[in-house]
């Protein structure tokens, strides 16, 4: 009875991942049948530009909004590239707000979910339809939250070189993509577009921020991140590292800001093939990092082009992961 039981489990196991593959599939192509009209590379609204980001556009409402628009444009190594990923600002806009709702037991975060239309006229709304939110203004903290939870990337050189990520000592003979024995907080300056983020010490946060605020920013960071990382967990998906953003309310309270838990803020890893010493298939734009470490270029403007199935495949991991993670 027990293995005719197992059967049975299994065999509703791998029907339950067939039925998910299916759909992700479906959800893919039915994308990518729309992308040449709803690929937003640039926006034009009436509101005033306050910044052209990397990846998003942020547009003024008033003293206390601003109107953020997240289009397709893809951003690796800090560089803007020419060619859009379709649907891609659709699926960070859905994933982030999904992580923003999911979260505000542990902080409070930039939406205020009001409507689009009470700030845009109709055309406008439909342009940035799903890609958009009205947010408050905040006083943005000049450091990245970093936090990893596995060894792979800059953190991985870094152990090569040092024995140690970001001047955290670690044990010997760890292997790539092996699950740190802690999770680690390892914070960056700001840079701005066309430059690259600098790690630094948690030293130097208390410098910029203050001992009390930069020990908040830290332990928030890592209560995020593991609450993310769990429920990832449960959903087939490993959150290898990922990195966070911070402002101050007008009552000087520490709130959640940017994006959050994204591909283009993330490392996802599929929990089904992942195998420490390999470099994990991944759900985020490392398709495109990994062809670019294949090129003779010095990650610096000019961006080289990108072949369309790079082009593609990314555009169906972004869509892959937002189905795993926020669909029931």
């Amino acid at each position: 009875m027990l293995g005719f039981y197992q059967i049975q489990v299994n065999i509703c196991t791998i029907a339950s991942t067939l039925l998910l593959w299916i759909r992700v599939k479906i959800i893919a192509i039915y994308h990518h049948s729309k992308t040449q009209l709803e690929t937003l590379f640039k926006t034009s609204l009436s509101l005033p530009l306050i910044q052209k980001g990397k990846v998003r556009d942020i547009y003024d409402i008033d003293d206390k909004r601003m109107l953020i628009v997240t289009t397709d444009r893809l951003s690796a190594f800090d560089v803007v590239f020419d060619a859009p990923i379709s649907q891609k600002g659709v699926v960070l806009t859905n994933v982030a707000n999904f992580w923003f709702d999911k979260t505000q037991h542990i902080i409070p975060n930039h939406l205020t979910h009001d409507p689009l239309e009470s700030v845009l006229n109709p055309e406008e709304a439909a342009q940035v339809e799903g890609r958009a939110i009205i947010v408050k203004k905040l006083k943005p903290l000049a450091v990245e939250a970093i936090v990893r939870g596995y060894i792979i990337g800059s953190g991985w050189k870094d152990y090569q070189n040092t024995g140690s990520i970001c001047g955290t000592k670690l044990p010997h003979n760890l292997q790539l993509a092996e699950k740190l024995p802690e999770v680690l907080y390892t914070p960056s300056s700001k840079a701005a577009v066309g430059e690259h983020d600098e790690n630094i010490a948690f030293s130097e946060t208390v410098e910029i921020l203050g001992k009390g605020m930069a020990q908040q920013v830290k332990q928030a960071s890592l209560s995020l991140y593991q609450f993310a990382a769990d429920y990832a967990l449960s959903r087939g998906i490993i959150i290898a590292d990922t990195k966070f953003e911070f402002g101050l309310d007008e009552n000087s309270r520490l709130t959640l800001m940017d994006e959050v838990l994204t591909p283009d803020s993330s490392r996802f890893w599929s929990k089904e093939d992942y195998q420490v010493g390999t470099s994990p298939k991944s759900f985020d734009k490392q398709i495109v990092r990994d062809y670019l470490e294949t090129l003779d270029w010095n990650k610096a403007p000019p961006a080289p082009m990108l072949p369309k199935n790079i082009v593609q495949k990314t555009a169906e991991k972004y869509l892959e992961v937002q189905t795993l993670l926020t669909q029931t």
